[in-house]
């Protein structure tokens, strides 16, 4: 059985649908075991098909895939009407979309999944908000691609899901240096115990702050550490840590009912 987490403030919103699923009720074995809805990984691509499957059902989608991207860590996004080929997917790391019963997603491994609704327009978006993406300005593209399609940001909520929190993310100076060179108030996104010890980063306190100086209608977080929570999650840094050569991905999804 599917088992996604859900946001308070979209799951009130009406005529909108959605999750961020966790690595439950999937068809995927060994490294992949559960849900995992990424074709970029080396899973046995029928089973990706199948979770993905699952997923536009669960969601009562017009369509028997979830549409999504190729994710390249950019700040691009972009607006669809429908599916796309699946060997043609545009490179952006948002979507956005006002076609009712189009299931659009975005895959993470740690990075942070954020979906936004904007009820009374029928627009949804999706976004995957990596750090680079974050900097580059993913999820500012991702209201102003909404607002060209006729949302307001004052009607928009958006979510925050599961990625990697600041206790598991630890980063290196050459990290610290681009995010400080893009903006020096970012120090109070980075920890140290000690002037000598390596920064932890709070991605997700970094994304919910982004989404707060969009002005929008209300920001939300549901983001459990996708590094320590194993049985829920993949993670693409635990995957490294133990030289697993490869790993999951969980998608987070919405649709306009």
């Amino acid at each position: 059985m599917l088992k996604p987490i859900e946001a308070a403030a979209l799951a009130r919103l009406p005529n909108i649908r959605h999750g961020f699923f966790t690595r439950a009720g999937g068809v995927s074995e060994g490294l992949y075991v559960g849900l995992n809805c990424g074709p970029g990984s080396a899973d046995v691509p029928a089973n990706v098909a199948e979770n993905r499957a699952r997923v536009a059902r669960h969601l009562g989608g017009s369509h028997s895939d979830v549409t999504t991207v190729y994710q390249v860590h950019s700040g691009d996004a972009v607006a669809l009407g429908a599916p796309v080929d699946p060997n043609a997917r545009p490179k952006a790391d948002a979507i956005v979309t006002a076609t009712p019963g189009l299931v659009i997603g975005i895959l993470t491994a740690d990075c942070t999944p954020v979906l936004f609704a904007d009820p009374e327009a029928g627009i949804v978006a999706a976004a995957h908000a990596g750090w680079r993406g974050a900097v580059a300005g993913v999820l500012e593209a991702t209201v102003a691609e909404m607002e060209k399609l006729g949302a307001a940001r004052n009607r928009i909520v958006a979510a925050i899901g599961p990625c990697i929190n600041q206790v598991s993310y630890e980063v290196g100076p050459d990290f610290v240096a681009t995010l400080l060179e893009s903006c020096a108030s970012n120090e109070t996104f980075l920890a140290r115990n000690s002037p000598e010890e390596r920064a932890h980063f709070d991605l997700p306190g970094f994304v919910a702050k982004r989404l707060q100086d969009c002005g929008l209608g209300g920001v939300e977080r549901q983001s459990p550490c996708t590094y320590v929570n194993e049985s829920k999650f993949f993670s693409f840094r635990r995957s490294q840590h133990r030289s697993e050569g490869d790993y999951g991905r969980q998608i987070s999804a919405i649709v306009v009912a």
